[in-house]
């Protein structure tokens, strides 16, 4: 069955999903040279990309600025770190994978510095990409409290970031019997949660400006 989980995890492509506010054409745009083509040259163009269609969808439909800063709308024709600033050298990377949404999930993290993959936890059967991306902030914070390690980790995955926060999951996924063993995964993750505090921040990568989290999978 292990074999089947990794057969459908390979077969399948993690997407990046750009949104464009205010460029030549608004909207959701699934290559970041779609979207480059709709910001290159357009006076204040506002644009951001996102780890999954839901988040991009959602996006579009809000205020900008909420997602990203004011003077991130500039005349740039691509994403300068000026504006975003880089990342922090010594962190830890945390991303998530999903063959379909719901659908079989796998996340870990990556130690920066060496680029080692420190925990790596799936496959299971049926999850989603936002739970995948919570919980793999949550393992991240608990690895790096086991170590006393106060470096900051790096999330791609604005939702992930805001349940961890809020100490709190906002998924429609059912609990069912095949997914049983992910959800008692969530259930100790916010224990976690809610009996351990930690120095860490947490922050959000920016991929657009940075390209991918260093915790990709690589299936592009």
């Amino acid at each position: 069955m292990f074999q089947v989980y990794l057969c459908l995890i390979m077969s399948k492509v993690k997407k990046q999903y750009y949104v464009v506010w205010s460029g030549k054409k608004p909207g959701i745009y699934d290559t970041w040279d779609k979207c480059k083509q709709q910001v290159d040259g357009f006076n204040m163009a506002r644009y951001k990309g996102f780890a999954s269609l839901e988040e991009a969808t959602i996006a579009l439909a809000g205020n900008p600025f909420e997602y990203i800063s004011k003077k991130a709308a500039t005349p740039a024709s691509t994403i300068s770190n000026r504006f975003v600033g880089k990342p922090e050298k010594v962190c830890l990377c945390v991303d998530a994978a999903c063959s379909g949404n719901p659908g079989v999930l796998e996340y870990r993290g990556v130690y920066l510095p060496s680029g080692e993959a420190v925990f790596h936890r799936g496959p299971f059967p049926q999850g989603t990409t936002n739970i995948g991306e919570f919980l793999a902030i949550v393992t991240g914070l608990a690895w790096l409290k086991q170590r006393n390690l106060t470096i900051p980790l790096y999330s791609d995955s604005r939702n992930g970031i805001i349940w961890v926060k809020q100490k709190r999951i906002n998924t429609k996924l059912a609990r069912t019997a095949k997914n049983e063993d992910l959800f008692l995964v969530i259930e100790k993750a916010l224990e976690w949660l809610h009996n351990n505090s930690f120095e860490n921040k947490v922050l959000k990568w920016e991929t657009a400006a940075w390209g991918e989290i260093p915790a990709d999978f690589g299936r592009k």
